[in-house]
């Protein structure tokens, strides 16, 4: 049975076929996964019909034309994808140095895809095209074989499309593009990592003042899903909040977890930390508003060695100029903060949101990104190996999934954390942990693929990134203490 991503690649390959052969002089880039599809943007073209590509597509895939796969030498792959105008695919080859290429035909039209495609495209229905912003978002089936529906997130697009619009100006939109600049060298790459550092710190500081700027706002509350960095941001806010004039204190909202015999239980019985409901919500919310109204609290402090919620000893009464940050995956469930006044709290979702393509057809997955943070940083700081990290990754997606995603859009600010760079950083210290894997383990099909994806991408020196680079919390020599 061929996986879902082989279905996904199958039919962009479909779209950029149907594209192609109604409007050839348009680009079409597989911009970003929202909304429960793929945002697809059309440049170098004013005009197009989305009814007449979704016609084009249904036609292609009731022929159910095969998709046939060649093996090439690659300066011949590298003519044949110059000669068909995308030269992102040729130039990404360039760089690679492989002797053969493998690149997949339909009919007539070629392409290349990291990873296997089906076998016809008869497989395909269904699927669905609609117009999405300023360009067309294209929907895949789910696990049970029926479309899935159409959620909104403007927001989320939004952070994808500006990202974009920085990666084109600074000419690293694909991974081609990054390894034409790391192989210029030094200069041109300090140069990258610079820009792309102060492009993040732009966006912090551009938060730290809205607050300032509106003294009602006294609780931050920041949620990101596993490895994107809120921890970092979290700092970094704080240090541009001092900058403002404010004092910024920092809640752990872990020690508001319930003792452990009252945690909720998952369906296999175990413990289910990641639920809302293994935190004191009122407890929570009774804090908040006390500290709101001029009060003072004690904190409470979880010991996770017990399992017990103790009293901490610390009290905590609001100022001025004292704003709270508070970081956790639930801090924009409204049930979390419920009786907090909307005036009183702000809300960011941090992720890294890769922004960086492998070519215009082939997006690298967020969660993706996020795992090779994660699994760097669990080997350096908490002794796991990958083959373990990527065993857990899925009951981490899963908690994400439930408690997190669905309350994406509820943030009043979202920040990528992404770095254009950064898998050319994590390369290095990612690849042999990847091998390591057991071979004919399940993670090991995990593994290789990143491997695979690794291997495109030319590896980056961490020399020259700050101390206080969000990235240097997974991989080390960061001033924060963590």
């Amino acid at each position: 049975m061929p996986s879902h991503a082989s279905f996904i690649r199958s039919l962009f390959f479909v779209f950029y076929k149907a594209v192609n052969e109604l409007y050839p002089q348009c680009r079409v880039q597989i911009d970003a996964h929202v909304s429960n599809g793929f945002y697809c943007h059309m440049a170098h073209i004013q005009q197009w019909n989305g009814e007449d590509i979704r016609r084009r597509m249904e036609e292609i895939v009731a022929a159910d034309l095969p998709f046939v796969r060649h093996t090439v030498p690659t300066p011949q792959a590298i003519r044949l994808f110059d000669q068909a105008g995308q030269h992102n695919k040729s130039l990404l080859l360039a760089s690679l140095n492989e002797p053969t290429t493998e690149y997949y035909t339909l009919g007539e039209t070629p392409n290349s895809f990291y990873g296997p495609l089906i076998e016809r495209t008869g497989q395909l229905a269904p699927f669905g095209l609609d117009p999405y912003d300023a360009g067309l978002l294209l929907r895949f089936r789910g696990p049970d074989g029926n479309l899935l529906p159409i959620t909104s997130q403007p927001k989320m697009l939004a952070v994808f499309r500006d990202y974009h619009r920085w990666a084109h100006i600074m000419g690293l939109s694909t991974v081609g593009e990054l390894n034409h600049v790391i192989a210029k060298g030094s200069e041109r790459t300090n140069e990258m990592v610079n820009v792309s550092e102060c492009l993040q710190e732009r966006q912090i500081g551009r938060i730290a003042d809205h607050l300032a700027a509106n003294p009602q706002l006294k609780v931050v509350l920041i949620a990101g899903p596993s490895s994107s960095g809120k921890t970092t941001f979290s700092k970094r806010l704080s240090i541009q909040l001092l900058a403002c004039g404010l004092k910024p204190v920092a809640i752990s909202l872990d020690n508001y977890f319930v003792n452990r015999v009252d945690t909720p239980l998952d369906e296999n019985g175990n413990y289910d930390y990641e639920s809302i409901h293994a935190m004191q919500i009122d407890l929570f919310n009774e804090q908040m508003s006390t500290l709101l109204s001029g009060g003072t609290v004690e904190l409470p402090f979880y010991n996770f060695k017990t399992g017990q919620s103790e009293r901490s000893g610390q009290f905590l009464h609001l100022n001025d100029d004292t704003i709270l940050i508070l970081e956790g995956i639930h801090a924009l469930n409204p049930l979390f903060s419920a009786q907090i006044p909307q005036e009183n709290k702000y809300r960011v979702y941090a992720s890294a949101l890769t922004s960086i393509l492998i070519d215009d057809h082939n997006y690298i997955p967020t969660t993706d990104n996020r795992l090779l943070r994660r699994l760097v940083r669990d080997y350096k700081f908490r002794g796991y190996s990958a083959e373990e990290t990527i065993r857990r990754w899925p009951a981490v997606r899963k908690g994400e999934e439930k408690w997190l995603f669905p309350y994406q859009e509820e943030a009043d600010v979202m920040i990528n954390t992404a770095l254009l760079f950064e898998l050319a950083c994590l390369r290095e210290q990612a690849l042999p942990l990847l091998e390591g894997v057991r071979p004919n383990t399940p993670e090991r099909e995990v593994a290789d693929r990143l491997i695979n994806l690794l291997r495109l991408i030319k590896p980056l020196k961490m020399d020259s990134l700050p101390p206080t680079s969000l990235l240097r919390e997974f991989m080390g020599g960061s001033t924060f203490s963590y």
